[in-house]
């Protein structure tokens, strides 16, 4: 059996210590209690650490085939309670847009110099949106923004001609999904100074999302598990349908 800290066992405890599904504010007020459990190392060099206000984090396993390219699940989604945090928005733009850009809350804005910053190593962006008119330039990038995951892309809504409106709806917390390799879903539904009807919102509105955009060509059970947890606190399995 692996090594598991006295905090996290107390977390674990805290949450019911089992794996049950539970309506979705159970589980919200369980992620919150095992947050609340502070660990043995309190304080770093005589000081106490400042505690710091954890995401909410939604995991779901759906009955998909990530293999196969139809079945594949991207895109982007605006919660209604946001995400309590902004992100920082590069555009990549002809230059008579590029201050208009900058307006709505691009960090940066602009086309052949930006392009070249960010070949060149600069990453201190979260998300890059680009006009379709750039992408024969901009995809030369891909080797730097594809591991990243910040490659611009159609399917994200980060490829478009509305980039002033996609730089407004991005740098206020509209975030990207992909799935991974095992056909799961990780997004950030809030933080955990949120209030409970506000998280319940939140994950309200992404399961929604995801239950409409079933491909399909998806058989059997679609959301086979969904489970929420903190930065630093074990899952809780919620009941969903």
């Amino acid at each position: 059996m692996g090594y598991t800290s006295v905090r996290y066992r107390k977390q674990a405890e805290a949450g019911g210590g089992d794996r049950t599904p539970v309506p979705i504010d159970d589980a919200i007020e369980r992620v919150k209690k095992m947050a609340a459990i502070k660990g043995d190392r309190g304080y770093k060099n005589g000081k106490t650490r400042k505690a710091f206000d954890q995401t909410m984090e939604l995991v779901m396993h759906l009955g998909i085939d990530p293999k196969q390219a139809e079945q594949m699940l991207r895109g982007a989604i605006s919660l209604p309670k946001g995400t309590g945090r902004t992100q920082r928005v590069i555009a990549f733009c002809d230059e008579d847009m590029a201050q208009e850009a900058k307006d709505a809350g691009a960090v940066e804005a602009g086309a052949d110099a930006l392009i070249e910053k960010v070949n060149g190593g600069w990453a201190e962006f979260d998300v890059a949106v680009a006009h379709p008119k750039l992408m024969g330039k901009v995809g030369k990038l891909g080797r730097v923004l594809g591991p990243q995951g910040k490659m611009p892309s159609p399917k994200a809504g980060t490829v478009t001609a509305e980039v002033v409106t996609a730089v407004k709806e991005y740098s206020s917390g509209k975030i990207e999904f992909r799935n991974d390799a095992g056909g799961n879903i990780h997004l950030p539904v809030g933080k955990m100074s949120f209030a409970t009807a506000d998280l319940r919102e939140n994950i309200d509105a992404v399961v929604s999302h995801m239950t409409r955009i079933k491909p399909p060509s998806a058989k059997g059970q679609y959301i086979r598990r969904v489970c929420l947890s903190g930065t630093s606190t074990p899952s809780v399995q919620l009941e969903i349908g």
